[in-house]
């Protein structure tokens, strides 16, 4: 897909975890399209991006350490430089606190449930966080965008696991940007809400979803007119526009803050 080039990002050089699809896949896209180089931190490759060179793939499982530091090894050697990281990679599943309506089970929260969210949700953006904040301090530079929810500051019904560990994002923002400003490195938060589908907001999490809610699986849309002022689901492509322009310098005076993508739905 074509991405216009809206700004130059003038060769910097940005980390995107989970980048091989969702929004993580427009984010490098439009990275890409305005000039930056970036390095997809993902456990699978997106094949569009083979035949880019100033994409560069590594494997890499976000909630395990070692897999982290080789992420920061490669990309150093590589650029000898890291500008940005976006802590994309998520994960959910919805699920209720208790099964009240007693017919699945399966959709009632379990310890497996909380551990596979916290590890990818939480876990994760700490331990890349800290490994780019280090180079970032050396260099006196830098940005981390975090990408939260706004399950992460209003709740969602059937997913409080997963708006706990968005939450926690919110605050690591907030709590990061006030320790790390003095090396002038930046950390900034988006929260998205509800968007075109991704492999995440597949039809199974759908379904899952609609249980815990007590609402009809198959009716997955909703008349947006009701529930966001914009009338509309958000696009990927409005996301990554907002982070390419939190990575860029146009957005030099701004840290320590979420800042809502939702069209309007979360001021209801």
């Amino acid at each position: 897909m074509a991405v216009e080039k809206w700004m130059d990002l003038n060769g910097k050089v940005v980390i995107v975890t989970g980048g091989s699809q969702g929004i993580g896949e427009h984010v490098v896209q439009n990275l890409r399209a305005n000039n930056a180089f970036v390095v997809v931190a993902d456990l699978r490759i997106n094949e569009n991006f083979i035949e880019d060179k100033g994409i560069v793939f590594v494997k890499c499982n976000v909630a395990k350490k070692s897999d982290v530091e080789n992420m920061v090894k490669v990309t150093i050697e590589k650029y000898g430089k890291i500008d940005a990281i976006v802590n994309n990679a998520g994960v959910s599943r919805p699920r209720m606190l208790v099964d009240y309506y007693g017919q699945k089970p399966e959709y009632e929260l379990t310890e497996d449930d909380l551990d596979f969210m916290y590890n990818v949700n939480q876990k994760g953006v700490v331990l890349c966080a800290q490994a780019v904040a280090r180079e970032m301090i050396k260099q006196k530079s830098g940005v981390i965008i975090n990408l939260s929810s706004q399950a992460g500051i209003h709740g969602s019904k059937g997913q409080s696991a997963y708006s706990g560990t968005k939450a926690a994002v919110h605050s690591y923002t907030m709590a990061w940007a006030k320790e790390l400003g003095q090396f002038n490195i930046r950390v900034v938060g988006v929260a998205p809400d509800v968007n075109e589908r991704t492999p995440m907001n597949n039809d199974a999490a759908f379904e899952a979803l609609a249980y815990t809610r007590g609402t009809d699986p198959k009716n997955t849309t909703d008349d947006y007119t009701k529930t966001i002022p914009l009338g509309r689901p958000g696009k990927l492509d409005e996301v990554a526009d907002l982070i390419a322009y939190l990575v860029s310098d146009h957005s030099s005076y701004i840290t320590g803050t979420t800042i809502n993508i939702s069209g309007g739905k979360s001021c209801n």
